[in-house]
Formats: C-alpha cells, structure tokens, sequence
C-alpha cells in the first residue's frame, strides 16, 4: 500500500468576492430564476441561473452561437473565497445543471466556505441548446450495441447505419458535428471568462474526468485545483477504450454482486457460491437473448442486452447491488413465467417512467453521446473487422458478450471528426487528483492508470481498494481526507496513494 509520504502547496491566484462580470467588456452573467423541473424534483433554493452564449465553432467565434445554461450556489465565505468549483458529471450526456445542489450536501463545510459551486449543462445537453438525432427508440439496449444470440451483428450493423442517417438528416444534423470534448472544454473557459475569474477549480465524474483533463491541457494556465473520479484514458477515446476496457471492468467488478447473492442464496436462489451465480446469470442472458421477457403493465420487453445494460448500470454503486440482485431474481421469474408480486414492485422501480423535460428531446443524452463519441475520434468502418472482434471478445469475456468490440453507429458517422483528439499533457503544475476505485466496472482500474500516466507529474493518484464507479463520500475516509485537504489547502501527496477502504 502507498501512504503519503510529502505534501506540496499548489500556487494560485485567488480573490475575496464572487464577481458577475465578465472581462474584456463581455456581458455579465444575468443570475436569476432556474429553467423549471420535473414533476417531484427538488433543487437549494440558493441556486440560481444564467445563460451564457458561446460559438458554435470556436475556430469562427463572431459566427453561430448556442445557448449555454449554467447555476451557481454562493456558498464560499467572503474572507476565505478562493473561486469557483466547477461540476461535471460525466456521460457523455448528462445534465450538470443542478450539481451544485447536489455538492452543496456533499462537501464539508471547509470546502464550501472557499467555493462558490458552479454547475452547467454541457453544449447540446439539457437546457444549453439541446439536439437531437430524432430517435424514438432511445433504450439502452439500443445505445449499448448486443450482438444476437447466434452471436451475429447483421442487426447491429443495420442499425448503427440507419441510426448514423438519422442523425444526420434530423435538426440538429449541422449542429452535432460540434459537439464535441475539445469545443466542451472552450465553453468552460468562457464560463470561466464570464464569471471574471483568472482560474478555475474543477470536480469531473466519469467522461467528465477525460473532459477536465483536456481543460487542463488547453487551458493548463487558468486550471487551479482539479479532481477527477473514476478516470478515462485518455489515450483510448473512444472505440478502443471500449474495447480494451469494457470488458476487463465487468470481468473485476461482477463478482461482488455475485457473491452477495451467493450469500442469500436462502432468497436470491441463483447459486451457493460466486461462481454458480455467474454460470446462472449467463444462461439467463443467453436465454432472454433468444427470448425476451415481457414485463407486466409495460411495454418494457427485457433482452439479453437490457438485462445486461442494467446490471452495468447498477454495479456503479455498492448500495444498488442489493436490488440488482433482486433485479436477477425477478428477472429470472419473469422469464420462468412465474413473477411474484416482489419482483413486480422491484421491477416498477427499475421501469418507472421518469419525468419528461420540458423542451428537452426523448433522444438528447443518446443524441449527445453519439455527437461526442463519434465527433472525438475517427473509428474503423471495416464491417469485417467489427464481425472477427466481436466473435473473439464474446468469447474472451462472457459477461459483455462480444458487445465493446461490435460496431457502433460511429462506422456510418456522415462527418469526419473536426480535429484530432487534444493530447493530454504532463505539462503543468502539480494541481490534479485523481480519485479511482480498484473495481470500477464503468472506468477500471487500467483506465484509471492510463489518466495517471497521461498527466504525469501533474497529478497524484489515490486508489482504493473498493467496488464501484464512485469514490468520494463511498466510505473511504482515506480518499475523501486527501480530497478535502486538497480543496482547502492545495496540498496534494507527492508520491501515490493506495487506501485499503
């Protein structure tokens, strides 16, 4: 285990108040009333919102613009301010508009009184000019591309190419091509520029950990102190990363949920040990792959990829396995034909309709992570390629059964990517924290160390010996101690750290 053996101060400008203006005589931030939410949600009255204008291309800036929408919660302290923290959760996709709702309940109070928070939805997301691919099938068994039972991707292929027409044909076909990281990452500088600060702090999740480290490559001189959870190589964007990665993570992560149901097996009924519960998983997916089972008062059909897509998703977090469990078992039921009222209540959770946006398209998180994925960089189109892979990976790595090697509508993409991936560089202060659990199945752990290498010198990483894509506020008093310190202090350890929880 690594421990911390020297700290560092890391050197920055920081200021007493929070300003509204912009400079260079750009408009200030007009801070008013935030765009409505859904039904039920709920958000700190504190937070307030602006809208913000920023190029379409950045490369013609006094030419199309989009809309950016972006909030703020004041929470630093007038005599201890340092600047603003940026959020991003990550995606590609995911609205960051009410993050700092979230991390105003999140960070301690040391960390808060030196922040204001400052969250936004990204170019195309949400409430900041959302696109659209015009998709009515916007199912994660449809984004995550399934080979089918035989193993065979002809629908896969047919289906990425009529998605990639789709995309280009809708209405936000000339906008897409400009949703991408590297023009993500200028928005946030203009944040910066227009919240008149001289640099900017940043927390990124997930995709949101590869779009800081671009910020911090292009921007290195504005960057002050950056954490980033649950790391992205990025060497590896995009088709390879799934490649090479995808699998490995799922491969270190199942089995803590398999044993968990080993363990109430009393209840669960999918096996004795971790072993027999995965032999069971697997023929239920290979079984729902031929057969996809109807859930009741739905229109809800659940296939082998759905059933695998969800298990993805709720491996993220340790609290969540107990109901992916549960999820398996009614699954399982279901597939049977012999649902108990349990599994319908488990499975109304899993399906329950969330609330619709208003102005925001069905398709728009599908619609921005294809943009960003296929937009980032250039991928293979050779369909024979796709088909040789696929076979090999289902056969390496049962538990993605050939799906990150198998094409993607990428492969049809109408538009060559704008420019080449921005390299992450090693060149900068030592101002970055890199936060990764040992079991990520969404970024693993090899992921995480391509981040670490890519930054170098710049970064410290701290793993913990835990499961999940989530690190901070998890249980490890280890990790979420050397992010504090850092926030308030901008000390860092110089060498890495290991922490065993």
């Amino acid at each position: 285990m690594l421990s911390v053996l020297l700290l560092t101060a890391v050197a920055g400008c920081s200021s007493n108040t929070p300003p509204d203006a912009a400079p260079g005589g750009d408009r200030p931030l007009l801070w008013g009333p935030c765009p409505a939410l859904p039904e039920g949600a709920t958000r700190d009255p504190r937070q307030t919102c602006a809208t913000l204008q920023v190029p379409l291309d950045h490369d013609h800036p006094d030419g199309r613009t989009l809309e950016l929408a972006v909030s703020r919660i004041v929470t630093a302290r007038p005599d201890s301010r340092r600047g603003v923290l940026l959020l991003n959760p990550g995606g590609p996709g995911l609205e960051g508009l009410e993050l700092p709702s979230l991390y105003a309940t999140m960070l301690p109070s040391e960390v808060l009184d030196r922040y204001d928070l400052i969250g936004f939805d990204p170019r195309g997301v949400g409430s900041s000019s959302p696109v659209t691919c015009g998709l009515t099938d916007v199912s994660l068994a449809t984004i995550f591309p399934y080979p089918a039972a035989d193993g065979s991707i002809d629908a896969n292929v047919a289906l990425a190419r009529e998605t990639a027409a789709r995309c280009a044909a809708s209405t936000s076909g000339d906008v897409l091509p400009f949703i991408t990281t590297a023009n993500t990452a200028r928005d946030m500088d203009r944040i910066r520029q227009a919240l008149g600060e001289g640099k900017i702090s940043y927390w990124g999740q997930s995709y949101g950990t590869y779009l800081g480290a671009v910020y911090a490559s292009l921007f290195a001189e504005h960057t002050d102190r950056m954490v980033l959870e649950g790391n992205i190589d990025p060497s590896s964007v995009w088709h390879e990363g799934f490649a090479r990665f995808w699998g490995v993570g799922m491969a270190s992560r199942f089995p803590d949920a398999a044993s968990h149901a080993a363990a109430n097996d009393d209840l669960v009924h999918l096996g004795r040990s971790a072993e027999e519960v995965t032999a069971a998983y697997l023929e239920l997916a290979s079984r729902l792959d031929a057969t996809p089972a109807s859930v009741p008062g739905t229109s809800v059909r659940i296939s082998g990829g759905l059933f695998r897509t969800f298990t993805y998703s709720l491996l993220q977090r340790d609290e969540q396995i107990p109901l992916l469990v549960q999820f398996w078992r009614a699954i399982g039921h279901l597939a049977d034909g012999t649902p108990t009222a349990e599994d319908a209540a488990v499975l109304q959770q899993l399906f329950a309709q969330e609330p619709a946006r208003t102005g925001v398209p069905v398709d728009n998180q599908t619609a921005v992570f294809l943009s960003l994925i296929c937009g980032d960089a250039s991928w293979p189109t050779d369909i024979e390629l796709y088909r040789k892979n696929t076979a090999e990976d289902r056969a390496a790595h049962p538990l993605t059964a050939g799906m990150p090697f198998n094409i993607w509508p990428c492969a049809f993409w109408k538009t060559q990517p704008r420019e080449a991936p921005v390299e992450v560089t090693s060149q900068g202060a030592h101002n970055i924290l890199l936060l990764q659990n040992r079991r990520d199945n969404a970024t693993p752990w090899e992921s995480g160390l391509g981040m670490r290498e890519a930054l170098g010198a710049r970064a410290t990483f701290v793993g913990v010996d835990a499961g999940g894509h989530y690190v901070y506020g998890q249980g490890s008093s280890c990790a979420d101690s050397v992010s504090d310190t850092f926030l308030v202090t901008g000390q860092l350890p110089q060498d890495d750290v290991f922490c065993a929880n």
